[in-house]
Protein backbone atom coordinates (compact mmCIF):
# COMPACT_ATOMS: atom_id res chain seq x y z
CA UNK A 1 0.00 0.00 0.00
CA UNK A 2 1.51 3.38 -1.31
CA UNK A 3 0.62 6.54 0.73
CA UNK A 4 1.20 10.09 -0.18
CA UNK A 5 2.02 12.81 1.67
CA UNK A 6 0.94 15.96 0.72
CA UNK A 7 2.29 18.08 3.34
CA UNK A 8 6.47 18.28 2.47
CA UNK A 9 8.42 18.46 5.55
CA UNK A 10 6.16 16.10 7.92
CA UNK A 11 6.47 13.08 8.92
CA UNK A 12 3.96 10.59 9.41
CA UNK A 13 4.13 7.55 12.15
CA UNK A 14 3.41 3.62 10.45
CA UNK A 15 0.85 2.24 11.99
CA UNK A 16 3.84 -0.20 13.51
CA UNK A 17 7.10 0.21 13.96
CA UNK A 18 6.93 4.34 13.81
CA UNK A 19 8.81 3.80 10.61
CA UNK A 20 8.01 7.02 7.86
CA UNK A 21 5.50 6.43 5.02
CA UNK A 22 7.35 7.26 1.39
CA UNK A 23 6.39 10.38 -0.40
CA UNK A 24 6.23 11.55 -3.89
CA UNK A 25 6.63 15.32 -4.80
CA UNK A 26 4.54 16.96 -7.29
CA UNK A 27 6.52 18.00 -10.55
CA UNK A 28 6.44 21.88 -10.94
CA UNK A 29 5.73 23.67 -14.36
CA UNK A 30 8.07 26.50 -15.24
CA UNK A 31 6.66 29.13 -17.38
CA UNK A 32 9.71 31.02 -18.36
CA UNK A 33 11.05 28.06 -19.84
CA UNK A 34 7.89 27.12 -21.92
CA UNK A 35 8.08 30.25 -23.06
CA UNK A 36 12.02 30.08 -23.98
CA UNK A 37 11.21 26.66 -25.78
CA UNK A 38 8.58 27.97 -27.59
CA UNK A 39 10.73 30.88 -29.18
CA UNK A 40 13.58 28.76 -29.82
CA UNK A 41 11.18 26.32 -32.13
CA UNK A 42 9.68 29.55 -33.57
CA UNK A 43 12.56 31.19 -35.73
CA UNK A 44 9.78 33.80 -37.43
CA UNK A 45 8.17 36.94 -35.46
CA UNK A 46 5.99 37.59 -37.97
CA UNK A 47 4.78 34.29 -37.83
CA UNK A 48 3.47 34.83 -34.51
CA UNK A 49 1.80 38.32 -34.96
CA UNK A 50 -0.06 36.29 -37.68
CA UNK A 51 -1.45 34.07 -35.68
CA UNK A 52 -2.11 36.26 -32.91
CA UNK A 53 -3.95 38.33 -35.27
CA UNK A 54 -5.60 35.97 -36.77
CA UNK A 55 -7.04 34.44 -33.33
CA UNK A 56 -7.85 38.05 -32.36
CA UNK A 57 -10.43 39.03 -35.66
CA UNK A 58 -11.85 35.37 -35.08
CA UNK A 59 -12.73 35.95 -31.81
CA UNK A 60 -13.85 39.87 -33.16
CA UNK A 61 -16.23 38.40 -35.76
CA UNK A 62 -17.61 35.84 -33.28
CA UNK A 63 -18.50 38.26 -30.64
CA UNK A 64 -20.19 40.34 -33.48
CA UNK A 65 -22.18 37.84 -34.76
CA UNK A 66 -23.37 36.68 -31.63
CA UNK A 67 -24.42 40.33 -31.08
CA UNK A 68 -25.81 40.72 -34.45
CA UNK A 69 -27.51 37.66 -33.92
CA UNK A 70 -29.42 38.86 -30.55
CA UNK A 71 -30.55 42.31 -31.83
CA UNK A 72 -31.81 40.64 -34.90
CA UNK A 73 -34.03 38.23 -32.82
CA UNK A 74 -34.72 41.39 -30.91
CA UNK A 75 -35.87 43.70 -34.17
CA UNK A 76 -37.99 40.72 -35.38
CA UNK A 77 -39.88 40.48 -31.93
CA UNK A 78 -40.74 44.23 -32.38
CA UNK A 79 -41.23 43.82 -35.85
CA UNK A 80 -43.93 40.64 -34.95
CA UNK A 81 -45.85 42.67 -32.02
CA UNK A 82 -45.98 46.32 -34.65
CA UNK A 83 -47.76 44.49 -37.32
CA UNK A 84 -50.09 42.91 -34.86
CA UNK A 85 -50.83 46.12 -32.88
CA UNK A 86 -50.93 48.03 -36.90
CA UNK A 87 -53.46 45.33 -37.82
CA UNK A 88 -55.46 45.76 -34.57
CA UNK A 89 -55.11 49.93 -34.70
CA UNK A 90 -56.44 50.00 -38.73
CA UNK A 91 -59.10 47.78 -37.70
CA UNK A 92 -60.23 49.91 -34.76
CA UNK A 93 -59.74 53.09 -36.81
CA UNK A 94 -61.89 51.93 -39.61
CA UNK A 95 -65.04 50.98 -37.24
CA UNK A 96 -64.61 54.58 -35.62
CA UNK A 97 -64.54 56.07 -39.00
CA UNK A 98 -67.29 54.25 -39.67
CA UNK A 99 -69.23 55.48 -36.71
CA UNK A 100 -68.34 58.85 -37.24
CA UNK A 101 -69.65 59.10 -40.51
CA UNK A 102 -73.36 57.71 -39.54
CA UNK A 103 -73.08 60.40 -36.67
CA UNK A 104 -72.25 63.18 -39.24
CA UNK A 105 -74.92 62.15 -41.42
CA UNK A 106 -77.75 61.75 -38.36
CA UNK A 107 -76.34 65.07 -37.28
CA UNK A 108 -76.67 66.78 -40.37
CA UNK A 109 -80.20 65.84 -41.19
CA UNK A 110 -81.09 66.89 -37.47
CA UNK A 111 -79.83 70.45 -38.68
CA UNK A 112 -81.33 70.52 -41.60
CA UNK A 113 -84.88 69.95 -39.73
CA UNK A 114 -84.47 71.98 -36.98
CA UNK A 115 -83.06 75.10 -39.33
CA UNK A 116 -86.50 74.47 -41.25
CA UNK A 117 -88.51 74.32 -38.21
CA UNK A 118 -86.94 77.46 -37.17
CA UNK A 119 -87.84 79.39 -40.14
CA UNK A 120 -91.92 78.75 -40.35
CA UNK A 121 -92.79 81.32 -38.40
CA UNK A 122 -90.99 83.98 -40.05
CA UNK A 123 -93.37 85.87 -41.53
CA UNK A 124 -95.64 85.70 -38.48
CA UNK A 125 -93.12 86.88 -36.43
CA UNK A 126 -92.18 89.77 -38.24
CA UNK A 127 -95.64 91.15 -38.53
CA UNK A 128 -96.70 90.72 -34.85
CA UNK A 129 -93.45 92.93 -34.10
CA UNK A 130 -94.04 95.31 -36.79
CA UNK A 131 -97.52 95.97 -35.71
CA UNK A 132 -96.54 95.74 -32.07
CA UNK A 133 -93.78 98.86 -32.82
CA UNK A 134 -95.98 100.81 -34.91
CA UNK A 135 -96.67 103.95 -33.40
CA UNK A 136 -99.88 106.50 -33.40
CA UNK A 137 -100.50 108.76 -36.75
CA UNK A 138 -97.99 105.84 -38.50
CA UNK A 139 -98.66 103.46 -41.11
CA UNK A 140 -97.58 100.44 -43.45
CA UNK A 141 -97.76 100.84 -47.09
CA UNK A 142 -95.61 97.98 -47.67
CA UNK A 143 -93.77 95.06 -45.65
CA UNK A 144 -91.45 93.12 -48.24
CA UNK A 145 -88.53 89.92 -47.70
CA UNK A 146 -85.56 89.35 -50.24
CA UNK A 147 -83.82 86.02 -49.48
CA UNK A 148 -84.42 82.49 -50.11
CA UNK A 149 -85.95 79.98 -47.54
CA UNK A 150 -84.84 77.19 -45.53
CA UNK A 151 -84.19 74.08 -47.09
CA UNK A 152 -84.83 74.90 -51.04
CA UNK A 153 -81.34 73.81 -51.34
CA UNK A 154 -80.46 70.35 -52.23
CA UNK A 155 -78.66 68.41 -49.61
CA UNK A 156 -75.35 66.37 -50.87
CA UNK A 157 -76.06 62.71 -49.16
CA UNK A 158 -73.16 61.82 -47.13
CA UNK A 159 -71.71 58.75 -47.38
CA UNK A 160 -71.01 56.54 -44.58
CA UNK A 161 -68.18 54.22 -45.59
CA UNK A 162 -65.13 54.72 -44.55
CA UNK A 163 -62.20 56.25 -46.75
CA UNK A 164 -59.85 54.40 -48.58
CA UNK A 165 -56.72 52.57 -46.90
CA UNK A 166 -54.17 55.25 -46.63
CA UNK A 167 -56.33 57.94 -46.71
CA UNK A 168 -58.35 60.03 -44.29
CA UNK A 169 -62.43 60.44 -44.69
CA UNK A 170 -63.84 63.61 -45.49
CA UNK A 171 -64.77 66.04 -43.19
CA UNK A 172 -68.69 66.24 -43.11
CA UNK A 173 -70.22 69.85 -42.91
CA UNK A 174 -72.85 69.18 -40.14
CA UNK A 175 -73.65 72.61 -40.01
CA UNK A 176 -76.73 73.91 -42.25
CA UNK A 177 -75.91 77.30 -43.33
CA UNK A 178 -78.55 79.88 -42.86
CA UNK A 179 -80.04 82.16 -45.34
CA UNK A 180 -79.79 85.84 -44.62
CA UNK A 181 -83.44 87.14 -44.48
CA UNK A 182 -83.69 91.40 -45.54
CA UNK A 183 -87.24 92.79 -44.84
CA UNK A 184 -87.99 95.92 -46.17
CA UNK A 185 -90.88 98.39 -44.54
CA UNK A 186 -92.27 101.71 -46.10
CA UNK A 187 -94.51 103.96 -44.79
CA UNK A 188 -96.00 107.39 -43.77
CA UNK A 189 -96.15 109.22 -40.46
CA UNK A 190 -97.33 112.68 -39.94
CA UNK A 191 -94.97 112.70 -36.76
CA UNK A 192 -90.89 112.84 -37.28
CA UNK A 193 -90.42 111.74 -33.38
CA UNK A 194 -93.01 108.34 -34.75
CA UNK A 195 -90.45 107.24 -36.87
CA UNK A 196 -87.68 107.79 -34.35
CA UNK A 197 -89.38 105.51 -31.73
CA UNK A 198 -90.74 103.32 -34.76
CA UNK A 199 -86.93 102.45 -35.28
CA UNK A 200 -85.78 102.04 -31.44
CA UNK A 201 -88.90 99.81 -30.73
CA UNK A 202 -88.12 97.53 -33.79
CA UNK A 203 -84.41 97.27 -32.60
CA UNK A 204 -85.37 95.99 -29.44
CA UNK A 205 -87.17 92.98 -30.50
CA UNK A 206 -85.42 89.72 -30.56
CA UNK A 207 -86.60 88.98 -33.99
CA UNK A 208 -85.28 91.91 -35.91
CA UNK A 209 -81.90 93.54 -35.74
CA UNK A 210 -79.51 96.11 -37.80
CA UNK A 211 -82.30 98.45 -38.68
CA UNK A 212 -81.63 101.29 -41.04
CA UNK A 213 -83.27 104.43 -42.32
CA UNK A 214 -82.90 104.04 -46.11
CA UNK A 215 -84.90 106.99 -47.28
CA UNK A 216 -86.98 109.95 -45.92
CA UNK A 217 -88.72 112.67 -48.17
CA UNK A 218 -91.37 114.38 -47.59
CA UNK A 219 -94.68 113.70 -49.89
CA UNK A 220 -98.71 114.33 -50.60
CA UNK A 221 -100.93 111.72 -49.18
CA UNK A 222 -104.89 112.48 -49.64
CA UNK A 223 -103.75 116.02 -49.72
CA UNK A 224 -102.03 116.26 -46.05
CA UNK A 225 -98.01 116.31 -46.40
CA UNK A 226 -96.50 112.88 -44.53
CA UNK A 227 -93.16 111.60 -44.32
CA UNK A 228 -92.69 108.75 -46.32
CA UNK A 229 -90.27 106.30 -44.82
CA UNK A 230 -88.08 103.23 -46.07
CA UNK A 231 -86.66 101.16 -43.51
CA UNK A 232 -84.19 98.17 -43.79
CA UNK A 233 -83.38 95.19 -41.41
CA UNK A 234 -82.42 92.22 -40.99
CA UNK A 235 -84.39 88.79 -39.68
CA UNK A 236 -82.90 87.99 -35.96
CA UNK A 237 -83.29 84.14 -35.08
CA UNK A 238 -83.02 84.47 -31.23
CA UNK A 239 -82.24 81.05 -29.24
CA UNK A 240 -84.98 78.74 -28.52
CA UNK A 241 -84.85 79.58 -25.14
CA UNK A 242 -86.14 82.85 -25.86
CA UNK A 243 -89.43 81.97 -28.03
CA UNK A 244 -92.50 81.15 -26.08
CA UNK A 245 -94.36 78.61 -27.99
CA UNK A 246 -97.91 77.98 -27.40
CA UNK A 247 -100.23 75.54 -28.91
CA UNK A 248 -103.22 76.33 -31.15
CA UNK A 249 -106.49 75.70 -29.74
CA UNK A 250 -109.55 76.18 -32.18
CA UNK A 251 -112.57 75.72 -30.16
CA UNK A 252 -115.66 74.57 -32.58
CA UNK A 253 -119.18 75.31 -31.56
Amino acid sequence: MIEINLLPGTKKKGRKGGGAAPSIAMPKFDFAEWIESVRNRVREPWLIGAVATSVLVAGAVGGLYVRQSAREATLEEALQKAVQDSTRFASVLKERETAEAKRDTVLRSLNLIRAIDDDRFVWPHVMDEVSRALPPYTWIVSLGFTGPGQGQQAVTTVATAPAEPGKRRKTVQTAIPRDSIRIRVVGNTVDIQALTRFMTQLESSVFLAQVQLAKSERAMDNGKEVTQFQLDMLYSRPDAAQVRRVPLAVSVR
